[in-house]
């Protein structure tokens, strides 16, 4: 199956800054698609050279094979990370002003169910929540029932309630088979939304793939964790352990192995925590540094 999106050797300078470093990946049509990384890893600006918002200093773009032109821009809706709106309209005046602006758009009223905005469709703009202006802010993305959506890091600031009722949408528009790319620099969302992610830093790509199949290539085994105290001194396993901090932990691939190995040695399994790992201890893998609520590395 042809992607519905290809990236070839993507280059952008800002004077001497290389933001972007020749950079390839491609876009099944579909699928939720995730660009991650930290605050100044390339990702905007990727976005916006492939949305020609921006233009690159080197490399290709295909949509559907062709090189992009100006039709590109009909087929497409961006939800940027900051947009300011006419004040002093509704919700649904807001949506009905941008529905002006295509030769064709999505019906209103489907617009309203897809983005559940039926209990603030008569509110003034200026009078919306966080969640609330981002979810009619991604109505008006889908205004031109577009078939690649752009979301550039959507949920930053919404508190967690929020950002699980904004994650609800994003499947609901996967299943109206619109292939969705994504910013962000939060890792469980990716792991939760996406299909497959593309991880970068400092401009370049340090890693890609799906979420389960990095995890597995990289990591492979869950983290058994037990109160140090629990475990008798001396006492070895068959896969890696040791103490860390005040838990015992135990590194394997077969749980239930390792389940049986802990009671046969007659060890309680009274406060045993059982912990995969996830896209932040890729990240902390890859680059050796975390992310914090804004985005920005802390180097460890």
């Amino acid at each position: 199956m042809q992607p519905i999106l290809e990236i070839k050797d993507l280059t952008k300078h800002y004077g001497k800054v290389l933001a972007v470093d020749t950079i390839s990946f491609s876009v099944n049509e579909g699928i939720c698609f995730g660009l991650l990384g930290p605050n100044g890893a390339g990702k905007t600006t990727t976005i916006e050279m492939i949305e020609s918002i921006v233009k690159p200093d080197s490399g290709l773009i295909l949509y559907k094979g062709e090189k992009i032109g100006h039709s590109f821009k009909e087929k497409i809706g961006i939800q940027f990370q900051n947009t300011s709106l006419q004040e002093f309209l509704t919700v649904r005046e807001t949506l009905e002003l941008f529905s002006r602006l295509y030769p064709k758009h999505k019906p209103i009223e489907e617009i309203i169910k897809i983005c559940s905005l039926e209990d603030i469709i008569s509110r003034d703009n200026r009078k919306l929540s966080g969640g609330q202006r981002q979810r009619m802010l991604l109505g008006i993305a889908l205004i031109n029932d577009p078939d690649l959506l752009f979301l550039d890091e959507p949920t930053t600031g919404l508190d967690p309630h929020a950002r699980r009722n904004f994650w609800d949408l994003i499947e609901r528009i996967k299943k109206e088979k619109k292939t969705v790319i994504l910013t962000t620099h939060y890792m469980d969302e990716a792991e939760y939304l996406c299909d497959d992610i593309v991880i970068m830093d400092h401009g370049k790509i340090i890693e890609q793939g799906s979420p389960d199949g990095l995890l597995k290539k990289h990591f492979g085994e869950v983290v058994i964790k037990l109160p140090g105290e629990s475990i008798p001194h001396g006492i070895s396993f068959s896969c890696p352990s040791g103490k860390v901090d005040n838990d015992f932990q135990i590194q394997c691939i077969d749980v239930n192995k390792t389940i049986q190995e802990l009671i046969s040695k007659g060890i309680s399994l009274t406060g045993m925590s059982i912990k995969r790992q996830n896209l932040d201890d890729l990240f902390m893998k890859l680059t050796g540094a975390i992310m914090d609520d804004k985005g920005n590395e802390v180097i460890l």
